[in-house]
């Protein structure tokens, strides 16, 4: 049975590009020139979003095959016009979520995680070149991921040592710690503070996002398999 999925629309200042987010399901978002071209990529997009729903346990709740149900249209700071990519909040976004909401959408990102984990795993070190990243190969997409979280989550108050990110019981830990220092400042009615106040569901969304889109990335540009 087809379903709905809520979306909301974010216009940059000049309207040279849109973001469409489906901001029950952190991490799904894509960009268009228009508010069409946006929402259409974002459905085209909801097949690859579905292994994430699955490692989450929400596999059911996911709609397969939904109708854009849009629910909000803002306008976004000069970034969006620039990347296509949401960078302004909604109010979703801003809205008091309670305690069982946020672990919801924390269970999705820890899935965003392993589902980027699961792709670094298996595609080639080297990745065709391309407009998605020119000629960064899989390394440094992973580097590229760690160092951004590594910002992000000072504002958490979490600091991850760089030898850390680069070990398995190091990246636990660290995770563990992201997802604990949003509960915090959940529990304090506080926005993290090194992100230019960023909304905590904004920044649960913003960091599934950069995982999946990375994550898509290497799929996209993968080479096993397919070298002559």
């Amino acid at each position: 049975m087809t379903k709905q999925l809520r979306v909301t629309i974010e216009t940059g200042p000049k309207g040279k590009k849109v973001a469409a987010v489906a901001p029950d399901w952190p991490g799904l978002s894509r960009g268009g020139k228009t508010e069409a071209e946006a929402v259409e990529r974002l459905l085209a997009y909801v097949p690859r979003y579905a292994p994430v729903a699955k490692l989450a346990g929400l596999e059911r709740a996911f709609p397969k095959k939904p109708v854009a149900d849009v629910v909000e249209r803002y306008t976004g700071p000069g970034s969006t016009d620039f990347w296509g990519i949401s960078f302004g909040y909604s109010s979703i976004d801003q809205a008091v979520v309670p305690a069982k909401a946020l672990e919801r959408e924390l269970t999705l990102l820890q899935a965003c995680w392993a589902f980027f984990d699961q792709v670094r795993s298996r595609v080639s070190a080297e990745l065709r070149l391309g407009p998605r990243g020119g000629g960064r190969d899989r390394d440094r997409i992973v580097r590229h991921i760690f160092a951004n979280e590594q910002q992000w989550a000072a504002g958490l108050g979490v600091f991850t040592p760089d030898e850390a990110m680069l070990t398995a019981k190091g990246m636990k830990a660290h995770r563990e710690a992201y997802c604990q220092g949003i509960r915090d400042y959940h529990a304090q009615g506080k926005r993290p503070g090194k992100m230019g106040k960023w909304p905590l569901r904004y920044m649960i969304r913003h960091t599934a996002f950069h995982t999946l889109d990375h994550a898509w990335e290497m799929e996209d540009r993968d080479l096993t398999g397919k070298q002559a």
